[in-house]
Protein backbone atom coordinates (compact mmCIF):
# COMPACT_ATOMS: atom_id res chain seq x y z
CA UNK A 1 0.00 0.00 0.00
CA UNK A 2 1.14 3.57 -0.63
CA UNK A 3 0.67 6.51 1.71
CA UNK A 4 -2.94 7.04 0.62
CA UNK A 5 -3.84 3.40 1.22
CA UNK A 6 -4.16 2.55 -2.48
CA UNK A 7 -2.44 -0.53 -3.86
CA UNK A 8 0.50 0.14 -6.21
CA UNK A 9 0.83 -1.64 -9.56
CA UNK A 10 3.87 -2.16 -11.70
CA UNK A 11 5.46 -3.75 -14.74
CA UNK A 12 9.01 -4.16 -15.92
CA UNK A 13 10.10 -3.59 -19.53
CA UNK A 14 13.73 -4.55 -20.07
CA UNK A 15 15.82 -2.89 -17.41
CA UNK A 16 13.17 -0.30 -16.55
CA UNK A 17 10.55 -0.87 -13.84
CA UNK A 18 7.35 1.19 -14.05
CA UNK A 19 5.28 1.81 -10.93
CA UNK A 20 1.70 3.08 -10.79
CA UNK A 21 0.59 4.20 -7.35
CA UNK A 22 -3.12 3.50 -7.77
CA UNK A 23 -5.64 1.85 -10.05
CA UNK A 24 -6.67 5.34 -11.12
CA UNK A 25 -3.12 6.09 -12.29
CA UNK A 26 -2.77 2.70 -13.96
CA UNK A 27 -5.95 3.26 -15.99
CA UNK A 28 -4.91 6.75 -17.02
CA UNK A 29 -1.39 5.75 -18.08
CA UNK A 30 -2.76 2.81 -20.11
CA UNK A 31 -5.02 5.07 -22.18
CA UNK A 32 -4.12 5.76 -25.82
CA UNK A 33 -2.80 9.29 -26.37
CA UNK A 34 -5.23 12.21 -26.23
CA UNK A 35 -4.89 15.89 -25.54
CA UNK A 36 -7.40 15.98 -22.67
CA UNK A 37 -5.41 13.55 -20.53
CA UNK A 38 -2.25 15.49 -21.33
CA UNK A 39 -4.00 18.71 -20.26
CA UNK A 40 -5.15 17.05 -17.02
CA UNK A 41 -1.61 15.84 -16.25
CA UNK A 42 -2.61 12.18 -16.07
CA UNK A 43 -1.28 10.84 -19.39
CA UNK A 44 1.67 8.47 -19.79
CA UNK A 45 4.97 10.29 -20.11
CA UNK A 46 6.16 8.01 -22.92
CA UNK A 47 5.01 5.19 -25.18
CA UNK A 48 7.10 2.83 -23.08
CA UNK A 49 5.26 3.85 -19.91
CA UNK A 50 1.94 3.46 -21.72
CA UNK A 51 2.90 -0.05 -22.86
CA UNK A 52 3.97 -0.97 -19.32
CA UNK A 53 0.65 0.26 -17.95
CA UNK A 54 -1.29 -1.72 -20.55
CA UNK A 55 0.67 -4.88 -19.70
CA UNK A 56 0.02 -4.40 -15.98
CA UNK A 57 -3.64 -3.72 -16.70
CA UNK A 58 -3.94 -6.88 -18.79
CA UNK A 59 -2.83 -8.94 -15.75
CA UNK A 60 -5.32 -7.25 -13.40
CA UNK A 61 -8.22 -9.44 -12.13
CA UNK A 62 -11.59 -8.03 -13.14
CA UNK A 63 -12.76 -8.41 -9.53
CA UNK A 64 -10.40 -5.58 -8.57
CA UNK A 65 -12.87 -3.04 -9.93
CA UNK A 66 -15.46 -4.20 -7.37
CA UNK A 67 -13.16 -3.51 -4.42
CA UNK A 68 -11.14 -0.47 -5.47
CA UNK A 69 -13.17 2.56 -6.54
CA UNK A 70 -11.54 5.13 -8.84
CA UNK A 71 -13.80 7.86 -7.41
CA UNK A 72 -14.47 7.43 -3.66
CA UNK A 73 -17.75 5.68 -2.82
CA UNK A 74 -18.56 8.01 0.07
CA UNK A 75 -18.06 11.14 -2.06
CA UNK A 76 -19.79 10.25 -5.32
CA UNK A 77 -23.33 9.06 -6.06
CA UNK A 78 -22.27 7.75 -9.48
CA UNK A 79 -19.80 5.39 -7.80
CA UNK A 80 -22.53 4.32 -5.39
CA UNK A 81 -24.91 3.69 -8.29
CA UNK A 82 -22.30 1.57 -10.08
CA UNK A 83 -21.44 -0.62 -7.10
CA UNK A 84 -24.86 -0.83 -5.46
CA UNK A 85 -26.59 -1.96 -8.66
CA UNK A 86 -23.91 -4.38 -9.84
CA UNK A 87 -25.40 -7.73 -10.89
CA UNK A 88 -23.13 -10.38 -9.36
CA UNK A 89 -24.96 -13.25 -11.03
CA UNK A 90 -24.50 -11.75 -14.50
CA UNK A 91 -20.82 -11.13 -13.71
CA UNK A 92 -20.17 -14.68 -12.50
CA UNK A 93 -19.22 -16.22 -15.90
CA UNK A 94 -16.23 -13.85 -16.26
CA UNK A 95 -15.45 -13.27 -12.57
CA UNK A 96 -12.34 -15.46 -12.74
CA UNK A 97 -10.77 -13.58 -15.65
CA UNK A 98 -8.14 -10.87 -15.86
CA UNK A 99 -8.69 -7.84 -18.05
CA UNK A 100 -6.48 -9.41 -20.72
CA UNK A 101 -8.24 -12.75 -20.43
CA UNK A 102 -11.59 -11.03 -20.80
CA UNK A 103 -10.36 -9.35 -23.97
CA UNK A 104 -9.55 -12.75 -25.45
CA UNK A 105 -13.00 -14.05 -24.46
CA UNK A 106 -14.77 -11.04 -25.99
CA UNK A 107 -13.02 -11.66 -29.29
CA UNK A 108 -13.91 -15.35 -29.28
CA UNK A 109 -16.93 -16.99 -30.90
CA UNK A 110 -18.18 -17.93 -27.42
CA UNK A 111 -18.98 -14.26 -26.82
CA UNK A 112 -21.98 -14.11 -29.14
CA UNK A 113 -24.91 -11.71 -28.98
CA UNK A 114 -26.84 -13.75 -26.43
CA UNK A 115 -23.82 -14.10 -24.14
CA UNK A 116 -22.98 -10.40 -24.34
CA UNK A 117 -26.59 -9.40 -23.65
CA UNK A 118 -26.70 -11.60 -20.55
CA UNK A 119 -23.33 -10.28 -19.38
CA UNK A 120 -24.11 -6.56 -19.69
CA UNK A 121 -25.66 -6.02 -16.21
CA UNK A 122 -22.58 -7.58 -14.61
CA UNK A 123 -20.10 -5.23 -16.28
CA UNK A 124 -19.03 -2.06 -14.51
CA UNK A 125 -18.00 0.91 -16.66
CA UNK A 126 -14.46 0.71 -15.28
CA UNK A 127 -14.20 -2.88 -16.54
CA UNK A 128 -15.38 -1.81 -19.97
CA UNK A 129 -12.95 1.12 -20.03
CA UNK A 130 -10.07 -1.12 -18.95
CA UNK A 131 -10.51 -3.76 -21.65
CA UNK A 132 -11.10 -0.99 -24.21
CA UNK A 133 -7.59 0.35 -23.51
CA UNK A 134 -6.11 -2.99 -24.63
CA UNK A 135 -7.96 -3.13 -27.94
CA UNK A 136 -7.13 -2.14 -31.49
CA UNK A 137 -9.78 -0.49 -33.66
CA UNK A 138 -10.72 -3.78 -35.30
CA UNK A 139 -11.22 -5.35 -31.86
CA UNK A 140 -13.58 -2.57 -30.82
CA UNK A 141 -15.53 -2.94 -34.06
CA UNK A 142 -15.76 -6.73 -33.87
CA UNK A 143 -17.10 -6.82 -30.33
CA UNK A 144 -19.46 -3.86 -30.80
CA UNK A 145 -20.99 -5.50 -33.86
CA UNK A 146 -21.89 -8.55 -31.77
CA UNK A 147 -23.83 -6.39 -29.26
CA UNK A 148 -27.50 -5.75 -29.97
CA UNK A 149 -29.48 -3.19 -27.94
CA UNK A 150 -33.06 -2.62 -29.11
CA UNK A 151 -35.29 0.19 -27.80
CA UNK A 152 -38.79 1.44 -28.67
CA UNK A 153 -40.96 4.52 -28.35
CA UNK A 154 -42.91 4.99 -31.61
CA UNK A 155 -40.59 2.87 -33.70
CA UNK A 156 -38.03 0.14 -33.08
CA UNK A 157 -34.37 1.16 -32.96
CA UNK A 158 -31.19 -0.91 -32.82
CA UNK A 159 -32.24 -3.95 -34.81
CA UNK A 160 -29.43 -5.69 -36.74
CA UNK A 161 -28.90 -4.28 -40.22
CA UNK A 162 -30.49 -0.94 -39.33
CA UNK A 163 -28.99 2.55 -38.99
CA UNK A 164 -31.25 5.32 -37.71
CA UNK A 165 -30.70 9.08 -37.80
CA UNK A 166 -31.52 11.99 -35.57
CA UNK A 167 -32.94 14.75 -37.78
CA UNK A 168 -31.34 17.88 -36.26
CA UNK A 169 -33.17 20.94 -37.66
CA UNK A 170 -31.44 23.62 -35.57
CA UNK A 171 -31.91 27.30 -36.38
CA UNK A 172 -29.91 30.27 -34.99
CA UNK A 173 -33.09 32.15 -34.01
CA UNK A 174 -35.46 29.18 -33.51
CA UNK A 175 -37.47 30.44 -36.47
CA UNK A 176 -40.39 28.01 -37.00
CA UNK A 177 -40.26 28.34 -40.80
CA UNK A 178 -36.53 27.59 -40.88
CA UNK A 179 -36.95 24.61 -38.57
CA UNK A 180 -39.89 23.28 -40.61
CA UNK A 181 -37.88 23.60 -43.82
CA UNK A 182 -35.03 21.56 -42.32
CA UNK A 183 -37.48 18.93 -41.07
CA UNK A 184 -39.02 18.65 -44.54
CA UNK A 185 -35.56 18.45 -46.12
CA UNK A 186 -34.48 15.68 -43.78
CA UNK A 187 -37.65 13.63 -44.17
CA UNK A 188 -37.29 13.75 -47.96
CA UNK A 189 -33.86 12.14 -47.54
CA UNK A 190 -35.22 9.42 -45.25
CA UNK A 191 -33.83 10.96 -42.07
CA UNK A 192 -35.47 11.18 -38.67
CA UNK A 193 -36.32 7.67 -37.49
CA UNK A 194 -34.29 8.01 -34.26
CA UNK A 195 -35.74 11.39 -33.28
CA UNK A 196 -36.60 14.86 -34.52
CA UNK A 197 -34.31 16.69 -32.10
CA UNK A 198 -33.81 20.45 -31.82
CA UNK A 199 -31.08 22.24 -29.87
CA UNK A 200 -32.92 25.45 -28.95
CA UNK A 201 -31.13 28.74 -29.46
CA UNK A 202 -33.29 30.35 -26.77
CA UNK A 203 -33.40 28.05 -23.77
CA UNK A 204 -36.53 29.15 -21.93
CA UNK A 205 -39.70 27.27 -21.13
CA UNK A 206 -42.02 29.29 -23.37
CA UNK A 207 -39.80 28.87 -26.41
CA UNK A 208 -39.19 25.19 -25.71
CA UNK A 209 -42.95 24.61 -25.39
CA UNK A 210 -43.55 26.24 -28.78
CA UNK A 211 -40.91 24.05 -30.40
CA UNK A 212 -42.39 20.92 -28.82
CA UNK A 213 -45.79 21.78 -30.28
CA UNK A 214 -44.23 22.43 -33.69
CA UNK A 215 -42.60 19.01 -33.81
CA UNK A 216 -45.64 17.23 -32.37
CA UNK A 217 -47.86 18.83 -35.02
CA UNK A 218 -45.61 17.56 -37.83
CA UNK A 219 -45.47 14.04 -36.37
CA UNK A 220 -49.22 13.86 -35.78
CA UNK A 221 -50.24 15.48 -39.09
CA UNK A 222 -48.25 13.02 -41.18
CA UNK A 223 -48.49 10.08 -38.76
CA UNK A 224 -44.72 9.69 -38.66
CA UNK A 225 -43.53 6.75 -36.55
CA UNK A 226 -40.85 8.71 -34.73
CA UNK A 227 -40.44 10.85 -31.62
CA UNK A 228 -39.51 14.44 -30.87
CA UNK A 229 -37.17 16.07 -28.39
CA UNK A 230 -36.09 19.61 -27.59
CA UNK A 231 -32.66 19.38 -26.03
CA UNK A 232 -33.19 21.72 -23.11
CA UNK A 233 -32.17 21.31 -19.47
CA UNK A 234 -34.14 18.65 -17.62
CA UNK A 235 -35.67 21.23 -15.27
CA UNK A 236 -37.12 23.08 -18.28
CA UNK A 237 -38.60 19.85 -19.59
CA UNK A 238 -40.26 19.21 -16.22
CA UNK A 239 -41.85 22.67 -16.39
CA UNK A 240 -43.02 21.97 -19.93
CA UNK A 241 -44.68 18.76 -18.77
CA UNK A 242 -46.39 20.69 -15.98
CA UNK A 243 -47.75 23.08 -18.63
CA UNK A 244 -49.16 20.18 -20.67
CA UNK A 245 -46.59 20.31 -23.48
CA UNK A 246 -46.31 17.24 -25.75
CA UNK A 247 -43.02 15.85 -24.40
CA UNK A 248 -41.93 12.57 -25.96
CA UNK A 249 -38.32 12.29 -24.74
CA UNK A 250 -36.53 13.92 -21.83
CA UNK A 251 -33.05 15.13 -22.73
CA UNK A 252 -30.05 15.72 -20.49
CA UNK A 253 -26.27 15.86 -20.80
CA UNK A 254 -24.68 13.55 -18.24
CA UNK A 255 -21.17 12.84 -16.97
CA UNK A 256 -19.19 10.28 -15.05
CA UNK A 257 -18.98 11.94 -11.62
CA UNK A 258 -21.32 13.60 -9.17
CA UNK A 259 -19.23 16.77 -9.40
CA UNK A 260 -19.77 16.87 -13.17
CA UNK A 261 -23.50 16.58 -12.61
CA UNK A 262 -23.33 19.36 -10.06
CA UNK A 263 -21.78 21.57 -12.75
CA UNK A 264 -24.65 20.56 -15.07
CA UNK A 265 -27.19 21.43 -12.37
CA UNK A 266 -28.54 17.90 -12.03
CA UNK A 267 -28.45 14.82 -9.82
CA UNK A 268 -29.78 11.28 -10.06
CA UNK A 269 -32.95 12.12 -8.14
CA UNK A 270 -33.81 14.81 -10.69
CA UNK A 271 -33.33 12.42 -13.60
CA UNK A 272 -35.59 9.86 -11.90
CA UNK A 273 -38.28 12.51 -11.39
CA UNK A 274 -38.13 13.53 -15.05
CA UNK A 275 -38.33 9.93 -16.28
CA UNK A 276 -41.37 9.26 -14.11
CA UNK A 277 -43.04 12.44 -15.39
CA UNK A 278 -42.45 11.50 -19.04
CA UNK A 279 -43.72 7.96 -18.48
CA UNK A 280 -46.89 9.31 -16.94
CA UNK A 281 -47.77 10.97 -20.28
CA UNK A 282 -47.93 7.56 -22.03
CA UNK A 283 -47.09 9.06 -25.43
CA UNK A 284 -45.27 5.99 -26.73
CA UNK A 285 -46.92 3.80 -29.35
CA UNK A 286 -48.62 0.52 -28.48
CA UNK A 287 -46.77 -2.15 -30.45
CA UNK A 288 -48.27 -5.36 -31.91
CA UNK A 289 -47.12 -7.34 -28.86
CA UNK A 290 -49.30 -5.10 -26.69
CA UNK A 291 -46.41 -3.27 -25.02
CA UNK A 292 -46.26 0.53 -25.01
CA UNK A 293 -42.96 2.21 -25.90
CA UNK A 294 -41.46 3.09 -22.53
CA UNK A 295 -37.95 4.30 -23.35
CA UNK A 296 -38.36 8.03 -22.70
CA UNK A 297 -34.84 9.34 -22.01
CA UNK A 298 -32.28 10.80 -24.41
CA UNK A 299 -28.78 11.32 -22.99
CA UNK A 300 -25.74 12.97 -24.52
CA UNK A 301 -22.17 12.56 -23.36
CA UNK A 302 -18.64 13.37 -24.50
CA UNK A 303 -15.08 12.66 -23.45
CA UNK A 304 -13.68 15.66 -21.59
CA UNK A 305 -16.84 16.94 -19.89
CA UNK A 306 -15.57 16.07 -16.40
CA UNK A 307 -12.21 17.73 -17.06
CA UNK A 308 -13.86 20.88 -18.41
CA UNK A 309 -15.95 21.01 -15.21
CA UNK A 310 -12.84 20.43 -13.03
CA UNK A 311 -14.57 17.30 -11.77
CA UNK A 312 -12.35 14.46 -12.99
CA UNK A 313 -10.77 13.31 -9.67
CA UNK A 314 -7.48 12.60 -11.46
CA UNK A 315 -9.08 10.03 -13.77
CA UNK A 316 -8.61 9.79 -17.52
CA UNK A 317 -11.42 11.08 -19.71
CA UNK A 318 -12.24 7.79 -21.43
CA UNK A 319 -12.86 6.03 -18.11
CA UNK A 320 -15.09 8.85 -16.90
CA UNK A 321 -17.00 8.75 -20.18
CA UNK A 322 -17.69 5.06 -19.56
CA UNK A 323 -18.91 5.90 -16.04
CA UNK A 324 -21.49 8.23 -17.57
CA UNK A 325 -22.92 5.18 -19.33
CA UNK A 326 -23.74 3.61 -15.97
CA UNK A 327 -25.94 6.62 -15.28
CA UNK A 328 -27.61 6.27 -18.66
CA UNK A 329 -28.13 2.52 -18.24
CA UNK A 330 -29.95 3.04 -14.95
CA UNK A 331 -32.68 5.10 -16.65
CA UNK A 332 -33.31 2.79 -19.66
CA UNK A 333 -32.97 5.41 -22.41
CA UNK A 334 -34.23 5.27 -25.98
CA UNK A 335 -31.03 6.94 -27.20
CA UNK A 336 -27.52 7.65 -25.93
CA UNK A 337 -25.38 9.92 -28.08
CA UNK A 338 -21.66 10.49 -27.66
CA UNK A 339 -21.01 13.92 -29.18
CA UNK A 340 -17.49 12.81 -29.81
CA UNK A 341 -15.59 15.84 -31.14
CA UNK A 342 -17.82 18.66 -29.96
CA UNK A 343 -15.90 19.86 -26.89
CA UNK A 344 -12.82 20.69 -28.96
CA UNK A 345 -9.15 19.93 -29.58
CA UNK A 346 -8.24 20.58 -25.96
CA UNK A 347 -9.72 17.14 -25.29
CA UNK A 348 -9.49 15.32 -28.64
CA UNK A 349 -6.82 17.06 -30.67
CA UNK A 350 -7.17 15.71 -34.19
CA UNK A 351 -8.98 13.32 -36.47
CA UNK A 352 -7.00 10.34 -35.22
CA UNK A 353 -7.99 10.96 -31.60
CA UNK A 354 -11.62 11.65 -32.54
CA UNK A 355 -11.87 8.41 -34.52
CA UNK A 356 -10.40 6.41 -31.65
CA UNK A 357 -12.70 8.05 -29.10
CA UNK A 358 -15.79 7.42 -31.21
CA UNK A 359 -15.01 3.72 -31.46
CA UNK A 360 -14.19 3.54 -27.73
CA UNK A 361 -17.42 5.22 -26.69
CA UNK A 362 -19.56 3.05 -28.94
CA UNK A 363 -17.82 -0.11 -27.72
CA UNK A 364 -18.13 0.70 -24.01
CA UNK A 365 -21.75 1.80 -24.31
CA UNK A 366 -22.83 -1.27 -26.26
CA UNK A 367 -20.95 -3.58 -23.89
CA UNK A 368 -22.84 -2.03 -20.97
CA UNK A 369 -26.16 -2.58 -22.74
CA UNK A 370 -26.85 0.89 -24.12
CA UNK A 371 -28.49 2.01 -27.40
CA UNK A 372 -25.42 3.93 -28.58
CA UNK A 373 -25.35 6.53 -31.29
CA UNK A 374 -22.62 8.96 -32.24
CA UNK A 375 -22.53 12.57 -33.32
CA UNK A 376 -19.58 12.16 -35.67
CA UNK A 377 -18.30 15.69 -35.42
CA UNK A 378 -15.49 18.20 -34.93
CA UNK A 379 -15.11 21.89 -34.19
CA UNK A 380 -13.58 24.22 -36.74
CA UNK A 381 -10.38 24.72 -34.72
CA UNK A 382 -9.62 20.99 -34.45
CA UNK A 383 -7.00 19.31 -36.66
CA UNK A 384 -9.68 17.29 -38.43
CA UNK A 385 -11.77 17.46 -41.58
CA UNK A 386 -14.74 15.79 -43.23
CA UNK A 387 -12.57 12.97 -44.55
CA UNK A 388 -11.85 11.96 -40.94
CA UNK A 389 -15.59 11.98 -40.29
CA UNK A 390 -16.20 9.80 -43.36
CA UNK A 391 -13.76 7.29 -41.90
CA UNK A 392 -15.42 7.24 -38.47
CA UNK A 393 -18.89 7.08 -40.03
CA UNK A 394 -17.92 4.03 -42.07
CA UNK A 395 -16.25 2.30 -39.13
CA UNK A 396 -19.24 2.91 -36.85
CA UNK A 397 -21.61 1.68 -39.54
CA UNK A 398 -19.65 -1.57 -39.68
CA UNK A 399 -19.61 -1.71 -35.87
CA UNK A 400 -23.41 -1.61 -35.63
CA UNK A 401 -23.96 1.94 -34.35
CA UNK A 402 -27.64 2.53 -33.56
CA UNK A 403 -27.91 6.06 -34.97
CA UNK A 404 -26.05 9.10 -36.26
CA UNK A 405 -26.90 12.77 -36.84
CA UNK A 406 -28.57 14.20 -39.92
CA UNK A 407 -27.95 17.94 -40.42
CA UNK A 408 -28.51 19.98 -43.60
CA UNK A 409 -25.17 20.13 -45.42
CA UNK A 410 -23.37 18.69 -42.32
CA UNK A 411 -22.84 22.26 -41.00
CA UNK A 412 -24.92 23.10 -37.93
CA UNK A 413 -25.73 26.79 -38.37
CA UNK A 414 -26.75 27.24 -34.73
CA UNK A 415 -24.09 25.27 -32.84
CA UNK A 416 -21.33 26.12 -35.36
CA UNK A 417 -19.70 22.71 -35.68
CA UNK A 418 -19.32 20.10 -38.40
CA UNK A 419 -21.22 16.82 -38.25
CA UNK A 420 -22.90 14.36 -40.62
CA UNK A 421 -25.48 15.27 -43.24
CA UNK A 422 -28.59 13.61 -44.63
CA UNK A 423 -26.45 12.57 -47.61
CA UNK A 424 -23.85 10.99 -45.32
CA UNK A 425 -26.51 8.76 -43.80
CA UNK A 426 -27.64 7.70 -47.28
CA UNK A 427 -24.04 6.86 -48.15
CA UNK A 428 -23.64 4.66 -45.08
CA UNK A 429 -26.92 2.87 -45.69
CA UNK A 430 -26.20 2.21 -49.35
CA UNK A 431 -22.57 1.13 -48.99
CA UNK A 432 -23.15 -1.06 -45.94
CA UNK A 433 -26.61 -2.34 -46.85
CA UNK A 434 -28.26 -0.76 -43.82
CA UNK A 435 -31.91 0.26 -43.51
CA UNK A 436 -34.13 2.61 -41.52
CA UNK A 437 -36.16 1.50 -38.51
CA UNK A 438 -38.84 -0.90 -39.86
CA UNK A 439 -41.87 1.23 -38.97
CA UNK A 440 -40.21 4.34 -40.42
CA UNK A 441 -39.17 2.42 -43.55
CA UNK A 442 -42.79 1.43 -44.19
CA UNK A 443 -43.85 5.05 -43.68
CA UNK A 444 -41.27 6.27 -46.23
CA UNK A 445 -42.72 3.86 -48.78
CA UNK A 446 -46.30 4.82 -47.98
CA UNK A 447 -45.45 8.52 -48.38
CA UNK A 448 -43.70 7.77 -51.72
CA UNK A 449 -40.36 9.04 -50.41
CA UNK A 450 -38.56 5.73 -50.93
CA UNK A 451 -39.14 3.04 -53.54
CA UNK A 452 -41.39 0.17 -52.41
CA UNK A 453 -39.37 -3.01 -52.02
CA UNK A 454 -36.08 -1.15 -52.51
CA UNK A 455 -35.01 0.11 -49.08
CA UNK A 456 -32.75 3.14 -49.21
CA UNK A 457 -33.60 4.12 -52.79
CA UNK A 458 -35.37 7.47 -52.85
CA UNK A 459 -38.06 8.49 -55.31
CA UNK A 460 -36.67 11.08 -57.74
CA UNK A 461 -39.41 13.59 -56.95
CA UNK A 462 -40.90 15.29 -53.93
CA UNK A 463 -43.65 13.38 -52.18
CA UNK A 464 -46.97 14.84 -53.36
CA UNK A 465 -48.10 15.10 -49.74
CA UNK A 466 -45.13 17.26 -48.77
CA UNK A 467 -45.23 19.33 -51.95
CA UNK A 468 -48.61 20.63 -50.83
CA UNK A 469 -46.79 22.35 -47.93
CA UNK A 470 -44.73 24.55 -50.24
CA UNK A 471 -46.01 28.04 -51.13
CA UNK A 472 -47.28 28.58 -54.64
CA UNK A 473 -44.79 30.29 -57.01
Amino acid sequence: MNASGARPYGHRIGAVSHRFDSLRELMAKATPERSGDRLAGVAAASEQERAAAQMALADLPLRTFLSEALVPYEDDEVTRLILDTHDAAAFAPIAHLTVGGWREWLLSDEADTAALTALAPGITPEMAAAVCKLMRHQDLILVSRKCSVVTRFRDTLGLPGRLATRLQPNHPTDDPSGIAASVLDGLMYGSGDAVLGINPATDNVTQVTQLLHLLADVIERFEIPTQSCVLTHVTNTLRCIERGAPVDLVFQSIGGTQATHRAFGIDLRMLAEARDAALSLQRGAVFPDGERGRHVMYFETGQGSALSANAHHGCDQQTLEARAYAVARHFQPLLVNTVVGFIGPEYLYDGKQIIRAGLEDHFCGKLLGLPMGCDICYTNHAAADQNDMDTLLTLLGVAGCNFIMGVPGSDDVMLNYQTTSFHDALYARRVLGLRSAPEFERWLERMRISMPGEPGRLVDAMSPVFSALLPSP
